[in-house]
């Protein structure tokens, strides 16, 4: 596991992007392992000027997102599919064929789920998984517990997850309660992970994933297993471990 503490937000942010463009230059056919959220915005940033500027081409890549909330059709503005277009996929040249995210609003969420990791072995495995940690530990939507599903499936959001998101939404009642979620174990098949975090808030959690014991009642922690961890922290962040 490699640990690097930068100076800024902005320099995790184009680090991330030069190591998704790095692969991708590589390996044009990757696939890549995207998350949503606040952290990784300023990523995909950066990535949509690199593309702009010719640096670097989605054309023949894949990417697959780790999660969607349950009850939210794609077009809704919340939903997770929504989130990647506005901020990714419609400024860059990846057909959106090639583009997986998990319907949360499907019929049936099991064979959702079945048909999510069934993308994964028809493209992947995914080369480059792009994470967040939340303030519980949590790795894409997996919750703390006393075990924790492998696969692909439907979990209960924790209050605390459902609070968090609700800057979002304006309202904790309007977050769904539940979400489609990779799980920890595909999560881990990924060949390289980048995980990245920033703030203060976040500095207890990351200390405790990354310097504590590896337990499933911090899901982060077990991203101490992987042989190919990257986690890119701004001094707030990391500002337990120095």
């Amino acid at each position: 596991m490699n640990i690097r503490i930068l100076n800024s937000r902005e320099d995790l942010n184009a680090t991330a992007a030069a190591a998704i463009a790095s692969l991708l230059l590589n390996k044009p056919q990757a696939m890549l392992g995207l998350a949503t959220g606040s952290t990784p915005i300023g990523i995909y940033r950066h990535l949509v000027e690199m593309h702009r500027k010719g640096q670097v081409s989605f054309a023949r890549a894949y990417s697959v997102n780790l999660d969607e909330y349950v009850g939210l059709p794609p077009e809704h503005p919340q939903s997770y599919r929504s989130f990647m277009n506005e901020h990714l996929f419609q400024h860059i040249d990846i057909p959106l064929a090639h583009t997986r995210v998990p319907d949360g609003n499907a019929a049936d969420l099991a064979a959702e789920c079945a048909a999510h990791e069934q993308a994964i072995r028809d493209h992947g495995p995914v080369d480059l998984q792009l994470l967040g940690i939340g303030h519980n530990g949590h790795i894409g939507f997996n919750e703390p517990g006393h075990g924790l599903t492998g696969a692909t499936h439907v979990v209960d959001l924790e209050e605390r997850t459902r609070i968090a998101n609700a800057r979002f939404f304006g309202n904790t009642d309007d977050v769904p309660k539940q979400a489609v979620t990779m799980g920890v174990g595909t999560i881990l098949k990924a060949k390289q992970i980048i995980l990245v975090a920033f703030g203060a808030d976040k500095a207890d959690i990351v200390k405790q994933a990354f310097t504590g014991p590896v337990t499933t009642e911090c899901p982060a922690s077990l991203l101490q297993c992987h042989p190919n961890v990257l986690i890119l922290l701004d001094q707030e962040a990391g500002g337990w471990l120095n």
